[in-house]
């Protein structure tokens, strides 16, 4: 019998069925594209490495990996309260993430079925292994007594345009950090298994492969199209990205510290090694870093961590919207200061320190 006494108070569309997190600046985006620019893209500079990948795709590694074991077949009631509640947002948001992956490279894959043959068929394989992921971690929900409509989400959500090389940026950082994710969470399971407190991180491992394959798929792609990596405004636009997915990588696992430690980790430390790991790895491909080492860097973190929990105490009160609008001013201004001094921070050189040639 479920015990709905420890079921957090989540708002329903349906009985069962999770309304969406409201979208704000830090929740999971629902992407589109210039498919026609997409399409004429000619990949033959990188042609080789492609195909290679392309064939990696084909292979389909973890055909069999995605199968739930007995293991999930039992009450999961002794995850409650608040603990319960971040299960539940963890699983929603990464869920989220994975189907809005899902719907970009399906579309991608059926516009650029006729003009770009090898591409979409890249991008067809990839949308395979988002829905496959999305599919495990709506399911998982239900093991807490919601899910996700899927369908509702695709019509009512929100999309954000980008463009294809903006695409490249924001897909490509958000495969590789998910990637160290995953494996910084499955390593540590691995060593501490008494804090593997549910069975879906034991599938952990092969599942960030698939993450770190797509990443390999838009490192590729990028280094085919040399204006996107060589010019001052790339670099520009890496720094950027890099920083507005740290910093929301940051300031959602700050909130959610619960989670993390119901699994035994420390969400600063946790998040400091994913962002450390996940900067060197875009210096493989990026032409700029970010110094993350710097000690102001996660000062000014830390700033906006503190303005965030401002920013909830003021939308929890009972005060009037207009009034909470105007105390929340200072806070907002001062996130966005501190994320301008962040990205005016000296960035590093990735082709020195890489070795790349652009």
């Amino acid at each position: 019998m479920v015990n709905t006494l420890k079921k957090p108070d989540f708002e329903e569309i349906r009985p069962g069925i999770k309304a969406p997190t409201k979208d704000t600046l830090l929740t999971p985006r629902f992407y589109t594209t210039d498919f026609d620019e997409m399409a004429k893209m000619d990949i033959s500079p990188n042609e080789d490495e492609l195909m290679a990948i392309l064939e990696e795709f084909r292979a389909d590694y973890n055909r069999y990996h995605f199968v739930r074991d007995e293991e999930f077949n039992q009450s999961w009631d002794c995850i409650d309260g608040e603990t319960r509640r971040l299960f539940i947002e963890f699983l929603e948001r990464s869920c989220t993430a994975e189907f809005s992956g899902f719907l970009l490279y399906k579309e991608l894959g059926r516009r650029l079925k006729e003009k770009n043959p090898p591409l979409a068929e890249c991008f067809t394989l990839m949308s395979r292994d988002e829905a496959r992921h999305a599919g495990f971690l709506n399911k998982a929900m239900a093991d807490f007594d919601l899910s996700l409509d899927l369908g509702f989400l695709t019509k009512n959500k929100k999309y954000t345009f980008f463009k294809p090389k903006f695409i490249f940026y924001a897909t490509y950082l958000s495969e590789k950090i998910g990637y160290w994710r995953y494996i910084t969470i499955y390593r540590h399971l691995e060593k501490h298994p008494e804090d593997r407190v549910y069975p879906i991180f034991r599938f952990f491992e092969n599942w960030c492969q698939d993450e770190n394959r797509h990443g390999d798929f838009f490192d590729a792609i990028m280094r085919s199209q040399p204006e996107i990596l060589r010019d001052w405004k790339a670099k520009l636009w890496c720094r950027f990205f890099l920083l507005s997915v740290f910093v929301t990588m940051y300031l959602n696992d700050i909130q959610r510290y619960g989670f993390y430690a119901a699994i035994g980790l420390d969400a600063r430390s946790y998040d400091k090694e994913v962002i450390e790991k996940t900067n060197d790895t875009a210096g493989r491909v990026f032409p700029v870093i970010l110094d993350v080492h710097n000690p102001e860097f996660y000062d000014r973190l830390e700033v906006c961590v503190k303005n965030n929990e401002q920013l909830r105490a003021i939308a929890d009160s009972q005060t009037p919207k207009f009034w909470q609008l105007f105390r929340k001013l200072p806070y907002y201004v001062s996130n966005g200061w501190q994320f301008l001094r962040l990205y005016l921070m000296k960035p590093i050189d990735a082709t020195a320190t890489h070795g790349v040639v652009r």
